[in-house]
């Protein structure tokens, strides 16, 4: 049985993709918007004599958001692959907007003393459940919406709302920056963006709840195997993806470390620390939508394989070159460069994964994998690199981080098999 996608006309397609890339930009926002302010979180809520101490606290809390994300990739992923792309997507929403008002609304740690630090933990948990639960479902139905010719691009919009995210969460902190002033931006403006989000997640709930369903009626229910049965038939598929997976994890979360990297180890001015996270951004959105359009032509192995291939070797030196030169133009350049290489890969495996998978337990597969490369790797990134940085003196040794995990990733990827052809049962 092919696929179904939704009935209609283009514009209708062209809607469903902006339904889902709205709605995913929105929660990556809010939650990666955390990692931009991170350095101003820290003194709110983790105050401590060692400004350092106070940072990694913060980034440790950042790290936080990830330990519930296996649980929301499991229980939302299999919800997906029960109830619908569409419901899991809608509950994902109603999630990270519960998340993000905590964030948004709690108090300083001198105004409310420890209750301060336990919510913003407890808040961190809630996106990081949502988040989880995201990515299966979003993948899926955007493949599954897509005509069999342009999977590759429909399913890349996964990742450039991911770029998109990063973009207005860089493009406000530069705002803030140059507008505000630092007491100020400290005492409450960081929380700007946060309330800004929290302000467009209605029109995300208004455009999901008008999406067309695509896993069919009755399809869980006829099937004869068990969802889990299913998915440990394809256990070493989903091993394998998570291996691919870990390489842009932690490829994505150095890159979005840069902003703090930038003002407390390289001492930029905080616009152009921003200004660097909104270049990486673009680079993310523009090379997203291109891997997946040239993994619709030259197969999806081909896309992920070269540019992880390329970061494993050329992030170390581009490092070197931008603490070497400290200057605007190599800040910007080594965030374009990593921000493209990880984007043209990342969107392609996020395309090969869940088209690999049963309809059955595509969303799930995909959720696990990605939910458990993302907490033992991404949520734990910007506290290794900020411990690395502070034990061996060397400002380029987070490079070495990039290059190990990339190299494992390029291997998970040839083993991979290719599906560019494959229908979608």
């Amino acid at each position: 049985m092919q696929a179904s996608t939704p009935a209609g006309s283009q514009a209708i397609s062209r809607r469903v993709v902006a339904a889902t890339v709205i709605g995913n930009a929105l929660e990556f926002y809010d939650f990666v918007t955390y990692a931009f302010f991170a350095v101003y979180i820290g003194k709110n809520f983790f105050p401590a004599g060692d400004e350092f101490i106070s940072l990694l606290m913060s980034v440790a809390v950042f790290g936080v958001g990830f330990v519930t994300r296996p649980l929301g990739g499991i229980l939302i992923g299999a919800y997906a692959d029960r109830a619908g792309r569409k419901p899991a997507m809608l509950l994902t929403i109603v999630l990270i907007t519960i998340g993000t008002l905590g964030l948004a609304l709690t108090p300083s740690y001198e105004s409310i003393g420890i209750a301060a630090p336990i919510i913003v933990v407890l808040a961190r948990l809630v996106q990081g459940l949502a988040l989880g639960g995201e990515i299966g479902p979003s993948s899926a139905f955007l493949i599954e919406s897509a005509p069999a010719s342009k999977r590759g691009l429909y399913g890349s919009w996964q990742l450039a709302s991911q770029g998109i995210a990063a973009v207005v969460a860089g493009g406000f902190g530069m705002v803030l920056a140059a507008n505000m002033s630092p007491a100020d931006l400290q005492a409450w403006g960081w929380r700007v963006p946060f309330a800004v989000g929290l302000l467009l997640i209605p029109l995300a709930i208004y455009l999901r709840k008008s999406m067309p369903e695509t896993l069919e009626h009755g399809t869980a229910e006829h099937q004869p195997q068990k969802a889990g049965t299913l998915l440990r038939q394809h256990a070493r598929l989903v091993t394998l993806a998570l291996l691919a997976l870990m390489g842009g994890t932690v490829s994505t979360y150095v890159n979005n470390y840069m902003t703090t990297f930038a003002i407390s180890t390289l001492k930029f001015p905080a616009v152009t620390a921003m200004a660097a996270t909104v270049m990486s951004g673009c680079a993310t959105l523009v090379f997203s939508l291109l891997g997946g359009w040239l993994c619709d032509r030259i197969g999806r192995k081909t896309v992920m394989f070269v540019p992880r291939l390329a970061a494993a070797l050329l992030t170390y030196p581009a490092f070197t070159y931008l603490i070497e030169q400290k200057t605007t133009s190599a800040l910007f350049g080594v965030a374009i460069l990593l921000g493209a290489l990880t984007a043209l890969s990342g969107a392609a495996s996020l395309v090969a994964i869940p088209e690999l998978l049963p309809r059955r337990v595509r969303a799930i597969g995909l959720s696990l994998a990605y939910a458990v490369a993302v907490t033992l790797f991404g949520g734990t990134t910007q506290l290794v690199v900020t411990w690395l940085i502070e034990s061996t003196g060397n400002p380029a040794s987070p490079a070495w981080y990039v290059t190990i995990t990339s190299a494992i990733a390029a291997i998970a990827m040839l083993l991979m098999p290719e599906g560019r052809n494959k229908q979608l049962h």
